[in-house]
Order: structure tokens, then C-alpha cells, then sequence
């Protein structure tokens, strides 16, 4: 790398996940519009070819007009090629494919279980975290021969089993998680602010935080915007919307898509526990028993979101396989705009550019005290010059922590258990999630539905027989 002046040149960026057919593209759009940041990138990918088509329309961003930030883009065919003389190692991966994902998802509906997302906690989230944990072991010991000094910032799923995982594996590794939940809850305070206070024109960063627990499931007991304390006004916001909902806009309803809700469970866990749930309802709601969320779809149809079908998944990955071919031929054109993502800024934070205060998935130091050590904990972080700090967060509730203390030791439990090959255990946490529990099924079908879901998924897992 080379400093000139305010810029940072020839930076080296290996991308793991590299043909990536969505975030590959946000990034480089967020890239192309930073001009104090130029370099290489290479992307490596499991899918060959889908990596080698990012290279072309990575470089045909890079030349377009408006592209401030001149990137070189280039497909490689091995993760010692990506990682060699890299200083940014970004991870963003789908352990597997989405047919392995339709068992996660869809399989646990025969036995009474339902998950809306499926890629974090549940039986969904445990499935898919025995594919990933080997998939992450074989990155990071690459990471760890090839580019030990190189920061990791992995944006895959289940996020907190990801990084325990670099670091389990790789102790000295330079790592964190990022996660864009949180965000999406500061933009809800900013539209609460202009229906409750008739406030306009203010910036998600504005919206000051303190935020606690694990991805996913993370918690605001601090917000203001100005010095003003929004914990009062959210109390008055959720009063007014608790039975109908809060939609912004009829585009988003919950009706017509598979990723928006109407803020219903958000808004119940503030009855609950009177802090802010800083996640989105299709994730909460996995965290907690069946009964309360996710009893069956007309359960989750009344609490104003959907369950979203690992077949639209499908359907619009064909959708993206298509716009990549238009992109390529010219017969569509790629559009420079901002994300809202921070990986970009968080980059120029790590050069020594700007100081940045942001929400990120790193391992327990004492920034939530009341937390095992060592577990990957979802805090705000100081992101400076070559170190990014947690800042502490002081401890949640008693009755949240409870809950939270449940799926952390269930994580601890399935990296353990993969990284010693011991599916028994593994077995031992997923009867010990909530959503397994609430389906209130006894040992032998949880073990049958348990057994189903690993042979569909053992391809990925070398020591399961």
C-alpha cells in the first residue's frame, strides 16, 4: 500500500465468495465511489466462472463516468493466489447450495417447526453451521499460512459461529463480523422521529446507540439524536402502533414481501423487556420458543411478517444469473450507488483515514461484562488506524440475558463439537434450541428429524460417514 496525502493506493483485497451475484456487486459500487481508496481485488470463488464474470463487470464499473475509486479486478483459482501479500481478506460465502439450505429451512416444517430466515439459530441455523464451520476452518488456516497480518471482515451467516470459528482456528487473526440489522432499526427511530416529532432531514448516523448481544439478536438501551433520549418517545411510538403495525410505505408492506415486516414482534419484545430489539422480526423471532412467533405461518402472518420460501431464493438467483449476463453483453447497465453499507468506511477507519464508531461482531473482552469470555459478542467498536476496539456496553437484563445465554452456549457447543467431530454433541444443542423446544417433540423424532437434516448436508462435513 501507498499513502499520498488523504488517499491510500494499491491497496490488496482478496474476496472470498468472490462471484458473488449481490454484495460483490454493493461493493463495488461503494468502491467506485470512494476516491481515497484505490488497489487490486481478487476473487476467489468455489464457482469458477462466476467469478471470473465479477471480473469483467467489476472492471467495466471501475471505467465507467462517476467511478471515482480505480479498482483492478481480477478471478483467481486458488486461495493461496487470493491471499498472498493481501491487506483486506473479505469473506461473504453460502455454505453450500440453496437445495442444502431448502432442508434447513423446509425439512423441520414436517416435525411442527417453522424458522423465517433459517441461517442463524433453530435447526436451520445448527444444519448450516456444521457445512460452514469446516468450510471456515480451511479459510482461515489459508488466512493464517498466507496472510496472518491481514484484516478479515466476514459478512456470512450464521455470523457469530463464523468468527468463533477464525478464531478458534487462527487465535492471532485480525477479525470481526459485520452485520446491517442495526442500521435498519436506526432508520426506523429516524421515521419514528418524523411521525412522532415531525422531524425531517436526519442521517442514520446521527442516531446515537448503545448496542448489546449476539447477531441477530441485539439490543438499543441507549438512543438519542441530539442529545435527545428516544427511549421515551420509542415507548409512546410502540403504544401507538402495537396493534396495527408500523409500515413505511406500501412498496415494503409485509403482504407483498418476504423481507419486511410491520415492526410487530420489535414492538411486542419492547412490551416484554422495555429495551429496543435491534434486529429484524424474521430474525427475532427465531430466538425464542415456537409458541410466542413462529407457531406456524398464520401465527407468523399475525404478527405482520412472512416466512420466506427457500424457492424464491432459488427463483431469484436464476433472476441474478440473468442481469449478470446483461451486464456482461451490454444489455444492461451498471448503477453506481451508495449501499448504505459500511465496509468502505470501515476500510479507510483500518488505513488510518477517519475514526469510525460502528456496531460489529468481535469476541467478548469485558464489553459486555455480564458475558462468557471470549464468545462473539455484537457491540459498537472504534475503528482507527490498524485497530478496532470494543467499546464497552455494559450488561443486559437478567430476563434477556437469560435467552441470549441460551444460544451462545448452544454456539460455543456446535463449534466445539464440529471442530472435534462430535456430531453426538452437536445433537445435544440442537435438542436445546428454542424453536426445537417448543415443538415440544420427543428425543426420538428430534433425533430422526436431526439424522435427516445431516445426511442432506454431509457432502459438506468430510469426517461424517
Amino acid at each position: 500500500m501507498n499513502y499520498k496525502k488523504d488517499k491510500v493506493e494499491n491497496i490488496n483485497i482478496a474476496y472470498i465468495g468472490g462471484g458473488s451475484r449481490g454484495w460483490a456487486w454493493t461493493l463495488m459500487a461503494d468502491l467506485a465511489l470512494e476516491e481515497k481508496l484505490s488497489g487490486s481485488i481478487r476473487l476467489y470463488d468455489i464457482d469458477a466462472n462466476a467469478a471470473y464474470d465479477n471480473e469483467i463487470i467489476g472492471n467495466r464499473v471501475t471505467k465507467k463516468n462517476g467511478a471515482k475509486g480505480k479498482w483492478t479486478y481480477s478471478a483467481v483459482k486458488s486461495l493461496k493466489e487470493a491471499l498472498t501479500d493481501t491487506d483486506f481478506v473479505l469473506i461473504s460465502i453460502l455454505p453450500g447450495t440453496f437445495d442444502e439450505m431448502e432442508s434447513d429451512v423446509h425439512l423441520p416444517e414436517k416435525y411442527g417447526i417453522y424458522q423465517s430466515v433459517g441461517d442463524t439459530v433453530g435447526p436451520g441455523g445448527i444444519a448450516r453451521a456444521l457445512r460452514t464451520i469446516p468450510m471456515f476452518t480451511k479459510i482461515t488456516e489459508a488466512i493464517k499460512k498466507y496472510s496472518p497480518n491481514a484484516w478479515v471482515i466476514n459478512f456470512t451467516n450464521p455470523m457469530s459461529v463464523c468468527v468463533r470459528t477464525l478464531y478458534k482456528v487462527f487465535p492471532g487473526i485480525k477479525a470481526y463480523g459485520c452485520c446491517h440489522e442495526v442500521f435498519h432499526t436506526q432508520e426506523l427511530l429516524i421515521d419514528m422521529l418524523k411521525d412522532m416529532k415531525n422531524k425531517t432531514g436526519i442521517k442514520r448516523e446521527d442516531i446515537k446507540v448503545n448496542i448489546l448481544g449476539i447477531n441477530h439478536f441485539t439490543w438499543l438501551n441507549e438512543a438519542s439524536y441530539q442529545g435527545m433520549d428516544l427511549m421515551p418517545i420509542y415507548k409512546e411510538f410502540v403504544n401507538k402502533y402495537y396493534e396495527d403495525g408500523f409500515q413505511k410505505g406500501s412498496t415494503n408492506h409485509w403482504m407483498n414481501s418476504y423481507w419486511h415486516s410491520a415492526e410487530k414482534v420489535k414492538f411486542d419484545l419492547f412490551k416484554r423487556y422495555e429495551l429496543i430489539a435491534a434486529a429484524g422480526d424474521r430474525h427475532l423471532a427465531e430466538f425464542f420458543p415456537s409458541n410466542w412467533y413462529l407457531k406456524d405461518p398464520e401465527t407468523a402472518a399475525k404478527w405482520k411478517f412472512r416466512l420466506t420460501p427457500v424457492s424464491w431464493r432459488k427463483n431469484n438467483k436464476k433472476e441474478l444469473i440473468e442481469k449478470a449476463e446483461r451486464l456482461i453483453n451490454g444489455e444492461e447497465e451498471f448503477e453506481i450507488k451508495a449501499s448504505g453499507e459500511e465496509a468502505v468506511e470501515q476500510i479507510k477507519a483500518i488505513l488510518g483515514l477517519e475514526d469510525l464508531i460502528t456496531n460489529v461482531n468481535l469476541p467478548n473482552l469485558g464489553q459486555l461484562n455480564d458475558f462468557p469470555k471470549n464468545v462473539i459478542v455484537e457491540t459498537n467498536a472504534l475503528f482507527r488506524k490498524n485497530t478496532v476496539k470494543p467499546i464497552a456496553a455494559g450488561a443486559l437484563p437478567n430476563e434477556i440475558h437469560n435467552i441470549e445465554i441460551t444460544h451462545i452456549l448452544n454456539q460455543e457447543t456446535v463449534v466445539e463439537a464440529v471442530l472435534n467431530k462430535d456430531i453426538d454433541k452437536v445433537f445435544r444443542a440442537f435438542l436445546n434450541d428454542p424453536l426445537v423446544i417448543g415443538a415440544v417433540l420427543d428425543r426420538n423424532d428430534a433425533r430422526e428429524l436431526f439424522d435427516n437434516m445431516v445426511k442432506n448436508t454431509k457432502k459438506y462435513i468430510p469426517w461424517i460417514k
